[in-house]
């Protein structure tokens, strides 16, 4: 269709709107739908076009975002128009974020509310309240498996305090990230319910089939997430008398976006939430949104589109809500979450970068950069508005998504290296430190992955258990060394709760039946807010790790070329040990920063040779930024501590 076809039909879908919202005060709105309704036809075409409801189906996606609109609060409304001028705003190196579930870290939203000075005081700008929507209770799958996606669990509070919590947050320039899971509901929600009872049209709301003949043929090529647990994609539903595809859990029925009916629902339900006071939708699952015959059924193309129609949509209504993509996938694969588009990210601002997490924990294990270095270099380069999620830990599992060829690249083979990591990090390898556990073990296939907390993954429970302090001090470096690198490498760090006082694995999962299977609670601690003032004592653990994060918090704050403009330059250096890098800002390059991290046990030596010809750096002059103090040289090289950063300037 023309543009100007396109126009044409947009006209007569506003003469259709309710006469309630015709009869607002819709000029911005306007102005907005008409710049993105061609590409919102094109996209809602291309996923529906074939159907003989399309237009009325039109209709209802643009009532839905007209009537969102009007429900927009102005002062979310003026936050969008001051967004909207200043569009890389989210790119600047001030923001810091954390992500913590509200029962183990503050009780309820007026607790945390309660504790937001505790967070600026670290520094945290950012906070996403891991999901908090209503869920069955034993079923719920830590909160992503939604019965009602209108309401709060009543544990956590109101829709009244999450209100008084955003504008809060507002007030302090704090920023506040939501969860929508996208991909699937939980069985008792409405939508299952009504299906359950034999309404057709909600049936279609999900994948049903009357025998095995397709699912099995899904089962043919779609792997298992969670093969211990919940093995296979599919569950027969006796109510129903059917079969429902359930690719998580057994209570977890995926959506079947093949409906336009669904993308609808969930536009305005994101749109919803975003009127609550989001500015920031974590979109839950994304790499799984559709589902086909003879493929993964994960990062399929469509899956593209509908992440693409979501965001052209909430442009219109919200366009100063950035959405994150949750898709923990191939590094080729996670890139595209962003968009395809030359500059502008058309899908997802902002991704978890998890291939920089995984290569991280590998340098942990083996002491070593070299896979670090090879898969960094291996990864493109994001577009320029859009920015990485960097983190050390979060609430799930540490999967080992390296790409094959880069672990062979560096000599090791890789089931071989992934068992040893699995190992490492269980303590079931000699002389190994850490007290993780495994989670989602294969045993078709030999696959798993890690559970635990950073602290106890490092070894500082071991260290503590043995009363070494020079162990102990050890693992802190270690903690603030893989801090220090997503602070510094590029995109938003985000911390998660507990890491920042070193707390350990929380054992005591164990005793409750709902969480007992699931190794991944052991890493979801509750507060001791008692031990949480042992920050402010010195020489303690908790003291040394707060204040080494909140120093290099601060600084990294103050540092331009920490904003994040594709302006990363990996240095390669003889020293298989060390990581090394520069970050530039494009209008500043003599503010260049060199960043050196050292994942050895022991002090290793930086050649200062590795950087000439790069003449932004005076190499018998350089400063610390983050200490203030010079490193030592040695016979011309810099003498990086074991388990060592420095952020470094030209003194």
């Amino acid at each position: 269709m023309y543009e100007q076809q396109s126009h044409y039909l947009l006209n007569s879908i506003l003469d259709q709107l309710k006469p309630e919202i015709r009869r607002r005060d819709l000029r911005h709105f306007y102005t907005r739908l008409g710049a993105n309704f061609y590409a919102i036809y094109s996209l809602f075409h291309t996923l529906y076009g074939q159907r003989d409801d399309f237009q009325a189906h039109l209709l209802q996606l643009v009532s839905v975002m007209a009537k969102q609109y009007v429900a927009r609060d102005p002062v979310l409304k003026a936050l969008d128009s001051a967004r909207e001028q200043d569009h890389h705003w989210f790119l600047r190196q001030e923001w810091v974020g954390m992500a913590l579930y509200l029962d183990g870290f503050s009780g309820d939203l007026k607790g945390l509310a309660d504790k937001l000075p505790y967070l600026q005081e670290l520094g945290v700008n950012m906070v996403h309240v891991m999901p908090i929507l209503e869920c069955p209770a034993g079923a719920s799958d830590g909160g992503y498996a939604v019965s009602d996606f209108r309401n709060i669990n009543a544990r956590a509070g109101s829709l009244s305090d999450l209100a008084s919590l955003a504008e809060e947050m507002r007030r302090r320039d704090m920023l506040l990230t939501l969860d929508v899971v996208v991909n699937h509901t939980s069985d008792q929600h409405e939508w299952a319910q009504l299906a359950r009872q034999g309404d057709l049209s909600h049936q279609e709301y999900y994948y049903t089939f009357e025998n095995r003949e397709i699912p099995d043929l899904f089962e043919e090529t779609m792997p298992e997430v969670f093969p211990e647990s919940a093995p296979g994609n599919f569950t027969f539903d006796e109510a129903m008398n059917k079969w429902v595809m359930t690719v998580f859990h057994d209570y977890q029925w995926d959506l079947n976006y093949t409906n336009p009916a669904v993308f609808i629902e969930m536009l305005d339900i994101i749109l919803f939430w975003a009127n609550k006071g989001a500015d920031i939708v974590r979109l839950d699952a994304v790499a799984f949104l559709w589902k086909k015959l003879g493929t993964t059924s994960q990062n399929e193309r469509e899956a593209h589109l509908i992440l693409q129609l979501f965001k052209d949509c909430c442009q219109v209504t919200a366009p100063g809500v950035l959405f994150i993509a949750e898709a923990i996938v191939a590094p080729v694969e996670i890139i595209k979450y962003f968009g395809e588009d030359a500059v502008i990210a058309k899908e997802c601002e902002i991704a978890y970068n998890a291939t920089f997490m995984a290569l991280l924990w590998d340098a942990v294990a083996t002491k070593n950069a070299r896979l670090l270095n090879q898969g960094i270099s291996s990864l493109p380069d994001k577009l320029d508005r859009a920015t990485w999620l960097t983190y050390v830990r979060c609430h799930d599992d540490i999967g080992l998504g390296f790409d094959d060829a880069d672990i062979r690249a560096v000599g090791y083979d890789p089931r071989a290296h992934r068992k040893f990591l699995v190992d490492y990090f269980t303590g079931e390898y000699d002389d190994s430190p850490a007290r993780g556990r495994p989670f989602g073990r294969n045993g078709k296939t030999g696959d798993a992955r890690i559970s635990g907390s950073l602290a106890s993954l490092v070894g500082l429970e071991t260290a503590l258990q043995r009363g070494d302090d020079v162990k102990v001090q050890s693992c802190i470096d270690q903690i603030l060394l893989l801090h220090s690198l997503i602070m510094a490498f590029g995109g938003i760090p985000l911390l998660y709760y507990g890491d920042e006082l070193g707390t350990l694995n929380n054992e005591s999962f164990i005793n409750d039946a709902d969480k007992a299977e699931d190794s991944r609670w052991i890493h979801r601690p509750s507060y001791d807010w008692q031990r949480a003032e042992l920050r402010h004592q010195r020489g303690s653990v908790e003291h040394r790790i707060f204040e080494g994060l909140r120093q290099m918090i601060a600084v990294r704050k103050s540092i331009e070329a920490m904003a994040d403009f594709n302006n990363r330059e990996l240095i390669d250096v003889e020293n298989p040990h060390l990581f090394v890098f520069t970050r530039t800002h494009p209008s500043t390059p003599q503010g260049s920063v060199l960043i050196v991290a050292n994942f050895n046990d022991r002090p290793e030596l930086f050649n200062l040779r590795d950087l000439r010809n790069r003449g932004r750096f005076e190499l018998a002059e350089l400063r610390d930024l983050v200490s203030g103090a010079s490193p030592a040289q040695v016979n011309g090289q810099l003498l990086i501590p074991a388990y060592g950063f420095y952020w470094l300037v030209g003194a």
